[in-house]
Formats: structure tokens, sequence, C-alpha cells
């Protein structure tokens, strides 16, 4: 159910039946040669509308534009502050409860936006104690990364236009990959690259950080899959509850 698409009369016939609103919000930044500006959008997005699917929820518009500080000098990045992204956040929860929405789940394609979204949740929380929010960035899937990657993970858990990004579009958007391009650049990071603030044009001239040549449709769909299983069992298991719709 898409909100973008339908009218205030027929938001207000689903509103009977789901008081649940899915927000997709990526980010616009360099993803290599061979993937868009746009992946993470993609991946939020295509995502949010596999798992509504099981779950009967509105599905928001994507909120494109997140927080990219490593990436804002590569041409194509817009950056928001994580003041301004968490204030938006925050008026997107309002604004929906007003017209009935109880559940506020924010499917994350961007590692970036974390921080404001987690601060954001924390706000209603205080702010609208009826409005329960969820955040997801690819949930409870590490093992399922360690099963099928057959490249050196980069420290911290980063990733990005890698064998493993690269795959989750492969599985949920084929059409934007050009996989004919797709490199092996694994940067060598320096030591102290976790612990203090590092702009990753000055460690990457390509921005892949990883082998994306072995990106495969398959590594996806695995990951993806156990992702979407894992938020639809944490979301049902609290609609099955007494404070359940």
């Amino acid at each position: 159910m898409d909100l973008n698409s339908m009218t205030y009369v027929e938001l207000e016939e689903q509103i009977k039946k789901t008081k649940i609103a899915i927000l997709p919000i990526g980010a616009l930044e360099a993803h290599g040669p061979h993937l868009p500006l746009g992946t993470d959008n993609y991946l939020a997005e295509r995502l949010a509308q596999k798992v509504a699917e099981k779950i009967e929820a509105i599905v928001l518009p994507t909120f494109a534009y997140g927080q990219v500080w490593s990436l804002r000098n590569v041409a194509g990045s817009i950056n928001i502050s994580n003041e301004h992204l968490k204030a938006i956040l925050v008026d997107i929860g309002t604004s929906i409860y007003k017209f009935g929405i109880r559940y506020y789940v924010i499917i994350n394609g961007h590692f970036g936006n974390n921080v404001a979204i987690k601060e954001a949740a924390r706000e209603l929380y205080e702010k609208i104690p009826g409005l329960k929010v969820y955040y997801f960035f690819y949930p409870g899937v590490s093992h399922i990364i360690d099963e099928v990657r057959e490249s050196e993970p980069l420290p911290g858990g980063y990733f990005h236009a890698c064998e493993i990004e690269t795959s989750y579009m492969l599985y949920l958007a084929p059409e934007h990959v050009r996989m004919e391009k797709a490199i092996n650049d694994t940067p060598n990071l320096p030591e102290d690259f976790e612990y203090t603030p590092t702009p990753w044009d000055r460690v990457t001239s390509t921005v892949v950080m990883g082998n994306a040549a072995l990106a495969t449709k398959e590594k996806g769909e695995k990951i993806i899959n156990a992702a979407i299983d894992n938020i639809v069992k944490i979301l049902k298991k609290r609609l099955t509850t007494k404070e359940g719709v």
C-alpha cells in the first residue's frame, strides 16, 4: 500500500485496517562505477515493500537524503546534518500519528543515518508515548554475511559498493547494476580508521570498499530474506500482544 498513490479517502479506509506505516530512508552518494547514486534509496524502498506485503503496512514515500559526511566531497553526494535529519524524522512521525498511525517503522538503507534515526526515535518516545517507533538496518544477518562472503570484511562492519551491497542490489534492484563495471578495490585503511573521522575520498579514489566483482544475486537474496524474516518476526510479535492493533 503506497501512500503516494492513495487518496485521502482511501487512506482513511486503510487506517481502519492497519496502523503501521513504513518509512524507507536512504541517501544520495557515490557507489563506485557500477552502482547508482541512489543505491541506498532503492534498497530501502524495495526492502520496505517486501516487508509491507507480509504485515499489511502503508509504505510512505522514500526519504531520499541522508547523512553522508564520509563521502560529502564526492560528486553526487547530498549531505544532511544529523540535527536536520532527526528533526525531519520527528516531524514525519508527528504527522502520521495525527492521522492514525501507531507504529512508525523506519527501514534504513544507509549506515550514516543510524545516529539521527535513533535520536529521533528517542525524542518521539518522550513526545508521543502512543507512537511506537522501530528502526531497522538489515537486522540479524551478520552470520549469513559471514557464511556467503568470499572477500575480507572491512573493520567495524562497514560495507559500501562491495561484494555485500552489490549483492543486495543484484537481488532487489538488478536493473540498476552495471556488473560489467564492478571492480575489486579494497582500500588499505589506516589503523585509526574506526576511531577518528576519516573522509572516504582520502582512502579510496573509486569509493568501492571491497570486491564488488564477487557479488551475486544469490548472496543478496539469502541475506535480504533473512533481514525481512527478522523484521517481520519482531513486528508480528508486537502486533499479536495486547498492545498490538
